[in-house]
């Protein structure tokens, strides 16, 4: 394999190209949903692209339109410039952290390089350390973007391709507006040349939430560094549409419904290989979290294009033995009354309990050898971000929040309800898991 050795060549910061309306300089405070992850690290993902074959390409050129298209799309996305602050005073007390507008140094911007090819990426069964290395960011928990930028992007230069990787503060935005700022991006990209003041999907800022007074007087009270961890595998499995209609249809049929829905069917079968291959005790507790979209469970629901992170967990619990002994249907039915019964009541009674008693998630809350924990989403329009460069070749995320049962969910390249599986577990359980007879069933292509 090539050497994997990246060279940084410059760094800066963009702010948005445009004045901004009065309003913009107003602080956007956090909602509970977003100050109980304020020990979680930034979300990363990032596109692959081949270089164009043509001898017209230019990394010069990519580059000041990639940085040119950034500013316009800080214009509509201006928060992602700013910086985290806290709003401290002794009487009454009062801690309260928000998005200070005010403070706007800019997005970080980086250019680099690297001797590594396409298939230093793509080929390798495990992913290479090489991926983490394509991201900035990598130990900054969220608290730190009162200090760090809110948005950093790392542009590197492959000898034969492009990579693209967004390192974004997790309180200030989810998987929806990761991927809305990225369509944005794109979409100025592709018209350069048209106003960059109208875009088709306008980020929406508005808060309904009561401003939150934390029971605090200092950070170090409530944020926690990031721990060595064991080392994890991390691999990827793509199931075709085929696959997943075939799972769908499995899981239903045993169930007698057709409520089950293709992310449930999938999740159930990783669910149950993943803790087969741990040979966990028959009554031991197992349980499966699936981060779940809070817009549209609300009432009056959000926009999809609201700017923030309303993400809860759900979670299904059984004994090892429940959900060995019943069958994927019995697992996947089990995630959607968990998904069902997430509605406007209890995510209502959620805020209210929290808001009387706040709480920042501690890291160690997150170790629990009996969980699956599946985030992002098959169903976000990754490959529709292009930047002149074509349809990208694959998606990847970065180093942090990945831990032992961590399951990423992208759409798969080709389209058509294909999706790609990121799988992460300690060694020991990966070479058990990867070869699950139940898995390899599965993935195998009639």
């Amino acid at each position: 394999m090539t050497s994997s050795t990246i060279n940084y060549v410059f760094e800066c910061f963009i702010k948005p190209q445009h004045n901004l309306p009065t309003h913009s300089d107003q602080p956007i405070h956090l909602t509970p949903s977003e100050l109980l992850i304020l020990n979680v690290g930034y979300t990363q993902n990032g596109l692959l692209f081949s270089k164009p074959e043509n001898q017209d390409f230019s990394m010069a050129l990519l580059l000041n339109d990639l940085k040119h298209t950034l500013s316009a799309t800080l214009t509509h996305f201006y928060p992602l410039a700013a910086r985290l602050a806290t709003q401290k005073q002794e009487n009454p007390p009062s801690y309260v952290i928000c998005i200070d507008p005010k403070n706007s140094p800019g997005a970080k911007f980086i250019y680099a390089t690297s001797e590594a090819i396409v298939n230093d990426i793509l080929t390798p069964s495990y992913v290479p350390s090489l991926v983490h290395s394509l991201f900035d960011l990598n130990d900054a928990i969220n608290h730190d973007g009162h200090t760090l930028p809110l948005l950093s992007i790392q542009v590197t230069e492959l000898i034969d391709g492009v990579f693209i990787g967004m390192s974004l503060n997790h309180v200030v935005t989810d998987g929806a507006t990761f991927w809305h700022f990225m369509a944005t991006w794109s979409e100025l990209f592709k018209s350069k040349k048209g106003d960059v003041k109208l875009i088709s999907r306008p980020p929406i800022y508005e808060r309904c939430n009561p401003i939150i007074n934390l029971p605090f007087t200092h950070h170090e009270q409530f944020t926690e560094r990031l721990r060595p961890t064991n080392s994890i595998k991390e691999r990827f499995f793509h199931f075709t549409s085929d696959s997943v209609s075939r799972l769908k249809a499995k899981a239903n049929a045993e169930c007698n419904t057709t409520k089950i829905s293709s992310l449930q069917a999938v999740s159930a079968l990783l669910w149950r290989c993943i803790t087969r291959a741990r040979r966990l005790p028959h009554d031991s507790k197992t349980v499966c979290g699936l981060a779940i979209n809070n817009r549209h469970r609300v009432d009056p629901p959000l926009s999809n294009n609201y700017f923030g992170n309303p993400i809860q967990i759900v979670r299904h619990t059984t004994t090892v033995n429940d959900l060995m002994t019943h069958g994927l249907g019995w697992a996947a039915l089990g995630l959607h009354d968990v998904v069902k019964n997430h509605n406007h009541t209890t995510i209502k009674d959620w805020v209210e309990s929290w808001v009387k008693n706040p709480m920042i998630l501690k890291r160690n809350l997150f170790v629990n050898p009996g969980a699956v924990q599946v985030s992002n989403s098959p169903r976000f329009d990754m490959y529709g971000c292009e930047f002149g460069l074509g349809k990208a070749v694959c998606v990847r995320s970065g180093s942090t929040n990945k831990m032992d049962g961590k399951v990423i969910m992208y759409p798969g390249r080709e389209g058509g309800g294909s999706m790609d599986v990121e799988v992460c577990l300690l060694p020991e359980y990966m070479a058990e898991f990867e070869c699950d007879e139940e898995l390899t069933s599965a993935l195998k292509i009639t």
